[in-house]
């Protein structure tokens, strides 16, 4: 069968669009590929088009658990055999689902990059028949790219247990300097495969808002459609959600501090459209499935163009007309620099932090290697005077720096096991009918629950039972209070482990490759964004495109600055400017509208006379019969 023909039966697409085709012939042919695909680009059907072609499984490694799960289950819903390995499952469910791929069960197994060292994977894998291995954000294992992370090392590894597998590295966010580290990284001869990563249907938009607030309000009651609200910090995402809310617009907060079953119900709600805006850490939106996203606003800066790119790019995935705004003013500025200072404190800060380290675990010089702690961060900070972000940030350097292992926030699942016998628990009569169902799905899908603790995934058991999650939790909660069960609820702790014995602070080195050299890219990315969101002489686009080494001649014709050029640059007034702006969005299409459409772009009168004056006469625009069209 041709892959046309799997497109077909498994998709429902007629033909593939933009470079997917080369890709899924490069990999097919067994070279190791390299494809540059914007957000949106359709990243996914690139591999798992050619699982299905190719005898084997193929390995799919990729950081987001979420999407892992997301894609598992539709990929299932399309018939296709695929299954993932996340931390939360049994070392039984482990064994199960990867000998599940030796005897050829599995087409798709996505594992976590954190996995690919565990022995056991690794033993697994020997006897495996591996089609190819799937590198998703590949940009993660470039020391260049904004967001490397140590265990993406690990794949070069691995391709030594299976040396016949070629790779396949994907990412939608990568300056022409990480696409060479990519390479060199995972040891292969790289057929690479670019996709411009110009988006024609997102116009991008800086506003410089004294007030942020009130430009969110207005920007959100002036248009229609799903929104994403992007906020720097945990705290604001409800404070803005907040403010939403009390304006009549339905919004909900998302960050990595809620539990997991909140964070899913809130995230379904938004995607079914019950409520229309997603307040959001940077933690939302890898794996998103939303095509309809009309707009994405930034109130915080963020730290790089990387970033910054793909999120906006969340927004017009479905190819129709969208917005992508940053709100910006002078303290945004003045916070970009000061994250420098707080990313990379100064090195005798770090090692007084190494040496406070060890007085809050009581370690002493020569001892302490591999031994491993809970961190209370608060309560670390608190003892030693310190401010959490700086503490933070020196854990991070010392963990690069081989002295320490630090996990943030390590998601340990909820567990269960029954305190009664299996007799005695057929005997109970006075259970609720809800605390039934509960209990007849913990047995059904969990084995072992009477004789040791198991990880359970809460989200499942509530849509097996029809119960909300906070009913479930409650009935988990009420079964444990009978002493029918023990229920342990998932909880976000930090670890440290000690990788090697305790050093005295005088002796921490802390190599430039370390310290200096990280610290002058994050300062060149933050210069870099100061510089896209202050330059109002050339078109955004083209501004984000050069960043990532595709040069372009022709502006795009609808960011904030190509708009202030059409208008001659003669009016400077924000609001004026604005006027501007929606009577072209509202133009854009190219039909004649009528005059009154412009009542809808809730305008001030005198605003709305004046900029259409100005346009008609510089003729931009003309009125006849009336209705209004762009010339």
């Amino acid at each position: 069968m041709n892959y046309q023909q799997l497109l077909k039966q498994y998709w429902g697409y007629d033909d593939f669009r933009g470079i997917q085709r080369d890709i899924i012939e490069s990999i097919g042919r067994g070279h190791d590929t390299l494809g540059l695909m914007p957000t949106g680009g359709g990243k996914s059907i690139t591999f798992q088009v050619p699982a299905l072609a190719q005898k084997g499984t193929c390995i799919v490694i990729t950081p987001l658990i979420a999407l892992m799960k997301d894609q598992v289950d539709n990929l299932r819903r399309r018939g296709i055999r695929a299954a993932a390995i996340y931390s939360g499952l049994t070392r039984e469910e482990i064994v199960t689902t990867l000998e599940n791929c030796i005897f050829g069960d599995i087409r798709i197994l996505y594992v976590s990059p954190e996995r690919l060292s565990s022995e056991l994977f690794q033993t697994k894998l020997r006897h495996m028949q591996v089609s190819f291995i799937t590198v998703d954000e590949a940009h993660c294992i470039s020391q260049w790219g904004y967001d490397f992370r140590p265990s993406y090392l690990e794949i070069a590894k691995i391709r030594k247990l299976v040396p016949h597998a070629p790779v396949l590295a994907l990412t939608a966010t990568a300056t022409p300097q990480v696409v060479e580290d990519i390479q060199a990284k995972l040891s292969g001869s790289f057929q690479v495969f670019r996709m411009s990563f110009e988006r024609k249907n997102l116009a991008y938009v800086v506003r410089k808002a004294p007030d942020k607030r009130e430009q969110l309000l207005h920007i959100l009651n002036s248009m229609k459609g799903t929104a994403i609200v992007y906020a720097r910090s945990r705290k604001r995402t409800k404070e803005f959600a907040d403010l939403l809310n009390e304006a009549g617009i339905t919004a909900t907060f998302y960050h990595a501090g809620l539990d997991a079953v909140v964070k899913d119900e809130r995230q379904n709600d938004w995607q079914q459209d019950k409520v229309r805006v997603m307040v959001a850490t940077n933690a939302f939106g890898m794996g998103i499935d939303k095509p309809d996203v009309k707009l994405v606003i930034h109130m915080d800066c963020p730290d790089s163009i990387e970033a910054y790119f793909q999120e906006a790019g969340r927004a017009g995935r479905d190819g129709r007309k969208a917005y992508a705004v940053l709100l910006y003013n002078d303290a945004d500025h003045r916070k970009l620099e000061k994250r420098i200072a707080d990313t990379f404190p100064e090195k005798d800060y770090i090692r007084l932090v190494y040496e406070h380290l060890a007085y809050y675990y009581q370690i002493g010089v020569g001892s302490g290697y591999n031994h491993t702690f809970e961190f209370n961060i608060d309560e670390f900070c608190h003892t030693f005077h310190h401010f959490p972000i700086q503490v933070d940030s020196a854990l991070k350097i010392l963990n690069r720096a081989g002295y320490i292992e630090y996990t943030e926030e390590q998601d340990n699942q909820a567990r269960v096991m029954f305190t009664v016998s299996r007799n005695d628990l057929y005997r109970l009569e006075n259970n609720s009918p809800n605390e039934e169902k509960v209990i007849t799905a913990l047995l059904r899908n969990y084995g072992g629950l009477f004789t040791d603790y198991n990880y359970i995934d809460e989200s499942f058991i509530a849509s097996q039972t029809a119960l909300q999650p906070q009913q479930l939790y409650l009935i988990l909660k009420s079964l444990s209070q009978r002493h029918i069960l023990h229920f342990i609820p998932q909880k976000k702790t930090p670890y440290i482990r000690y990788t090697q014995r305790r050093e005295d602070m005088e002796h921490v080195q802390l190599r430039p490759e370390i310290y200096e050299e990280r610290k002058a890219q994050f300062s060149e990315r933050i210069h870099k964004m100061i510089s896209y969101a202050t330059n109002d002489e050339v078109c955004r686009s083209r501004q984000l495109l050069c960043y990532f080494g595709e040069e372009r001649s022709q502006d795009c014709g609808q960011c904030d600055v190509c708009l202030s050029h059409r208008t001659g640059g003669m009016v400077q007034e924000p609001r004026m400017s604005e006027a501007m702006t929606r009577i072209f969005t509202l133009l854009e299409d190219g039909k004649p509208h009528p005059i009154t459409d412009l009542r809808d772009l809730q305008l001030p009168t005198d605003e709305l006379d004046t900029a259409l004056t100005y346009l008609m006469k510089e003729e931009y625009i003309r009125q006849a019969d009336g209705l209004l069209s762009r010339l």
